[in-house]
């Protein structure tokens, strides 16, 4: 008896040591999550443009097959690069993290151009004009397409948690990333399907709902959506200036160039201690903010040119070749 009850102390101090241990990567990557939340709001609001021009009953299928493209890009590939690069080349975290925040403001200074006539853009698809009569190719040109758009975004997402994650072994930086890929593309892309099918829950309340208020409601629905994803597409571009712009600041502190930041910092300061203390952190931070945004959209209009007549026709020709 006395070895069972000894047998049983050990299970659960073993029962309470996993569990410390998971509530340490749920917090962990919780944590290295939000400083994602750029790229994170950017992806939310680039994909439902993905499922335009399906009918209804395909729009769930088609984020079914995106999102298990996203967590194969995460799990499969990027998870095990990021911790490659913890293990044997800590170093090229921070110069990758800062061309991964040149290009989220590269993304964002494009998007505020094209808004006021500055930009063309670029397209996802460079064969958008090109009639495809066969919906089903239609559905893998544009899954093939998101998934690799998702990629690029996924990448960011990755560096940016591993960054995040304070120094542990290895099998703790393994289960945090892998919760905040699983975490991260189960929000992402479970707001996506709540997303696409708000204008048809809308349609059904307006069309068949019992009470007036319901039909109300449906109605303000299907009117709102255009609205809401626009105002989507403006967060999530000011999220992209905000964290890109604060981490090449980060990262030019890190490398010594601490002007910059030591101004932004300063100035953030004095704009806090402008306003009642109540709202005083509210301000700095979000001054702060405001400026890394502003010198992130600076930084990305510069790289504009480089990005357009560059980096995206290299992307096409080599990941669009075949499509």
């Amino acid at each position: 008896m006395s070895g069972l009850i000894a047998l049983l102390d050990d299970v659960a101090a073993i029962a309470k040591v996993a569990a410390s241990s998971i509530d340490d990567v749920i917090g962990q990557a919780a944590k290295a999550g939000t400083k994602a939340a750029g790229a994170v709001i950017d992806d939310a609001a680039v994909s439902p443009k993905y499922v335009q021009g399906f009918e209804a009953s395909r729009e769930l299928p088609v984020i079914w097959r995106i999102t298990k493209g996203s967590l194969r890009n995460k799990l499969l590939f990027l998870l095990p690069a990021g911790l490659a690069l913890s293990a044997f080349a800590s170093w090229a975290i921070a110069p990758l993290l800062m061309l991964g925040g040149a290009y989220l403001c590269f993304e964002g200074a494009e998007k505020v151009a094209h808004a006021l006539g500055l930009s063309h853009g670029h397209e996802d698809y460079p064969d958008k004009d090109k009639v495809v009569e066969d919906p089903a190719s239609l559905e893998e040109q544009k899954a093939a397409g998101a998934i690799k758009t998702d990629f690029i975004l996924s990448a960011e997402i990755m560096t940016i948690a591993l960054a995040a994650i304070p120094p542990s072994n290895f099998w703790m930086e393994a289960a945090t990333l892998a919760a905040v890929a699983v975490m991260i593309t189960v929000a992402v892309y479970g707001a996506v399907a709540v997303i696409v099918k708000m204008d048809d829950l809308g349609l059904l309340m307006a069309n068949k709902g019992r009470l007036g208020l319901t039909r109300s409601l449906g109605r303000g629905l299907v009117r709102g959506m255009p609205g809401f994803l626009k105002a989507l597409t403006v967060v999530g571009t000011a999220a992209m200036l905000w964290v890109g712009g604060s981490i090449i600041v980060h990262g030019m502190e890190e490398l010594g160039f601490t002007t910059l930041g030591h101004w932004i910092h300063d100035a953030a300061y004095a704009v806090g201690h402008m306003v009642p203390p109540a709202i005083e952190g509210a301000t700095e931070w979000f001054s702060k903010a405001a400026m890394d945004g502003v010198f992130g959209l600076a930084l990305g209009l510069l790289l504009i040119p480089l990005g357009e007549k560059i980096i995206t026709p290299l992307w096409r020709a080599v990941f669009h070749r075949g499509t």
